[in-house]
């Protein structure tokens, strides 16, 4: 099976066929650094991951780009509210961003352009769309696009200029033309960081600075464009006029948008008081449990959070490991089973991770019988296929013993605390003293230890 994407603009399953043979220019939009990533964040980086590891994984050379925001009035009010430099403060949380990206096994982008230092192809663009009259200056300084004069303007969200301005409630702007056109540029305020430009000193407005990265690093037309759900109107409607209007081709062939995250089925907000960062869930979860329960939904779908919704999803991805557990992996050789296709097809059906996932689980369930039946040569050949494609989806990278038997809190008790205990429960049992063996077993299910026996002797792992 060919791979298909959901197209957003056209609404509906494509098959992809790249510009250039083999070789994948991918666009996403990425953080405005003023702020700890949250959850959301995670979502779309996990997916663009995802579908990344996968698109290489098929065989394409994939040049990734993904953008930073360096300056934006949320970034400006922040700096001064901190009594900090503009500079100052997204250097701290663009290193807090890598930060959150190693951890959850984000692998970098190829090129991550910053809007700082694409001022001249940022002023050159503008400039190409007042020459081509699709924008003007105003008498303060700034610069906005004639919305008005791009016939395709709502293609990408279905939606029609007219209707818009017949339901539009906008703040009147004696600046602009019309009510719908959009800046370009805007005319530094005192105090406010700047650049020189032909109209003033200024700063861009935030939808020119992804089109002119996008074409600085791969070309007036590209194969995919993705973002968070909460782009598509009207930064990425903005992008596509401005861009097309400039650069005189289509944009993007396939646009992608990842879904949202809601927490207890309402919108993650800071107002609500149920905002997360990803650094707060990492306090309490492994990242590959996070980056699992981020991929058990498909990446178009809206995913809602919950404590309950993050604890199943460990739980379910514990058992993977498990089924690792004690056994030395080794290559495959010729396998019989259907795994390798049917994870492929789940994956060529538009990244379906749902599908992906589920057939892994089938795969887990078969190294588990394999090893009660003591066929441990053959568990470890399906153990090496399961490692292999979870490894496509960034998952099953560490040591299972490391993964089960990690997460100790600091009250927690130590690994040699517990090997201790385990050996006294095992005196108890030898002298058939079966309440204190089950009292010890109660006590380290107490701390979160759960023990686990074999013919081979007893195991532990740490639960929630």
């Amino acid at each position: 099976m060919s791979l298909q994407i959901y197209n957003t603009l056209t609404g509906k399953k494509e098959r992809f066929v790249p510009i250039e043979p083999g070789k994948v220019r991918m666009y996403v939009c990425g953080m405005t650094v003023y702020d700890y990533c949250h959850l959301g964040h995670a979502r779309v980086l996990v997916a663009f991951d995802v579908i990344t590891r996968y698109l290489r994984a098929s065989g394409y050379d994939v040049h990734y780009v993904r953008n930073i925001t360096d300056v934006d009035d949320k970034i400006i009010k922040r700096a001064n509210e901190n009594g900090e430099s503009c500079d100052s403060l997204t250097e701290r949380f663009i290193a807090a961003m890598h930060e959150d990206e190693v951890r959850l096994g984000v692998i970098s982008p190829t090129e991550e352009p910053r809007a700082t230092t694409h001022m001249a192809q940022i002023i050159e663009m503008i400039q190409t769309l007042i020459k081509k009259d699709f924008a003007y200056a105003a008498d303060n300084g700034d610069v906005y696009y004639r919305v008005g004069k791009f016939e395709g303007y709502g293609k990408l969200t279905n939606r029609n200029l007219d209707d818009m301005q017949a339901g539009a409630r906008v703040e009147v702007n004696e600046q602009k033309e019309s009510p719908f056109d959009f800046v370009l540029w805007k005319a530094a305020k005192s105090g406010e960081v700047s650049w020189d430009s032909p109209w003033g000193e200024g700063r861009p407005g935030w939808h020119i600075e992804c089109s002119a990265m996008s074409k600085c690093c791969l070309g007036d037309t590209f194969d995919i464009h993705g973002g968070g759900p909460d782009l598509k109107f009207p930064h990425h409607e903005n992008e596509i006029a401005q861009s097309e209007a400039a650069n005189g081709a289509k944009f993007v062939n396939t646009w992608m948008h990842a879904g949202a995250i809601r927490v207890n089925k309402e919108k993650m907000s800071k107002s609500l008081g149920n905002f997360f960062t990803i650094r707060e869930i990492l306090d309490s979860y492994d990242p590959e449990v996070v980056r699992y329960f981020l991929i058990m939904g498909h990446y178009r779908s809206q995913i809602d959070y919950s404590e309950g919704s993050l604890k199943e999803a460990r739980a379910i991805f514990d058992s993977f490991y498990h089924a690792l557990r004690g056994l030395d992996v080794v290559e495959e050789g010729a396998l019989s089973n259907d795994i390798e296709e049917r994870f492929h097809a789940a994956m060529n059906d538009d990244f379906n991770t749902v599908l992906a996932l589920s057939v892994l689980r089938e795969l887990v369930g078969d190294i588990n019988r394999a090893k009660k039946q003591q066929d441990l040569g053959f568990a470890a050949r399906l153990a090496a296929q399961l490692k292999r494609l979870a490894a496509v989806l960034g998952l099953l990278q560490q040591d299972p013993e490391a993964y089960l038997q990690g997460g100790q809190s600091d009250d927690g008790l130590s690994a040699e605390a517990i090997e201790v205990l385990i050996q006294k429960r095992a005196e108890a049992k030898k002298a058939r003293d079966f309440a204190g063996a089950d009292a010890v077993r109660d006590e380290l299910k107490a701390q979160g230890v759960v023990l686990d026996d074999s013919r081979e002797g007893t195991t532990w792992r740490r639960e929630g």
